[in-house]
């Protein structure tokens, strides 16, 4: 048997269907699906393991996973395109494969992951080709006072407040590089990026923004809930069909071999 190599494979969804990215008992998964699909075409078993886990209905413009298989001829460009082309004609419609890459064999598609950066997408008039992509509001909220409340988190590390419980993680610090909104095509876009999030923490933080933006609190009143590091004291989470996983980065480059 040849010596194994890891690979990474970049690919996009469109979590609607899907129970988020990672396997689980008695629900479809998008790896559950890429780790099936991968095996019939590379004709040995495959375990991918993600960048991160994405939610029920959550999508994903670039997501990452690395998998460790008998070495594959990917040619000069790194870029099997018949693999590729077999992949995505076994997938289901919403999932697609973009690249796969050769990596050294420590590469890790979660811990090497130096950024990600999220958006969620509202708009506020009923648009059937919004549905499930983007949530649908009545009353436009007031971006300057979100982005005054967004500017104040950066100024924080522990976000404990917007994480939900129970998590099996060692330290709630993350740091956030960007958070802001921008008005886009007849709705809004709140932009994240971090070098790490937790569990639910986007969708809990627009909705604590969502108070703020309908002058429920004022935008000071964020300083008080991330530093009571109390998740009860947020938001409600909103609705998954808005948010998108839309970069990651790691501290090499992605184009051949690293």
């Amino acid at each position: 048997m040849s010596e194994k190599q890891r690979y990474f494979i970049e690919l996009t969804y469109d979590g609607t269907a899907y129970h988020g990215w990672q396997v689980q008992p008695n629900a479809v998964t998008v790896q559950e699906l890429l780790d099936r699909s991968l095996a019939t075409v590379l004709r040995q078993p495959v375990e991918t393991l993600g960048c991160g886990r994405t939610d029920t209905g959550v999508h994903a413009t670039q997501f990452f996973a690395h998998l460790d298989v008998e070495a594959m001829d990917l040619g000069p460009s790194a870029v099997d395109q018949k693999t590729i082309h077999s992949l995505n004609a076994v997938l289901p419609k919403d999932i697609a494969i973009k690249r796969i890459l050769p990596v050294h064999n420590e590469a890790h598609a979660r811990f090497d992951a130096t950024q990600r950066s999220y958006e969620y997408h509202i708009h506020f008039e009923k648009d059937p080709f919004r549905l499930n992509r983007s949530w649908e509001l009545r009353d436009k909220p007031d971006i300057a006072l979100m982005n005054a409340a967004a500017k104040m988190m950066m100024g924080y590390t522990d976000f404990s407040c917007f994480s939900k419980s129970n998590t099996q993680t060692f330290t709630n610090n993350c740091k956030i590089s960007r958070a802001e909104w921008v008005e886009h095509e007849g709705g809004i876009v709140f932009h994240i990026s971090a070098d790490r999030f937790l569990r639910n923490m986007v969708r809990a933080i627009v909705g604590t923004l969502m108070e703020i933006g309908r002058k429920e609190m004022e935008p000071e009143g964020i300083r008080r809930i991330i530093e009571s590091k109390n998740r009860g004291n947020a938001g409600t989470s909103v609705p998954a069909c808005g948010l998108y996983l839309t970069e990651v980065k790691y501290p090499y480059l992605l184009e051949s071999t690293i």
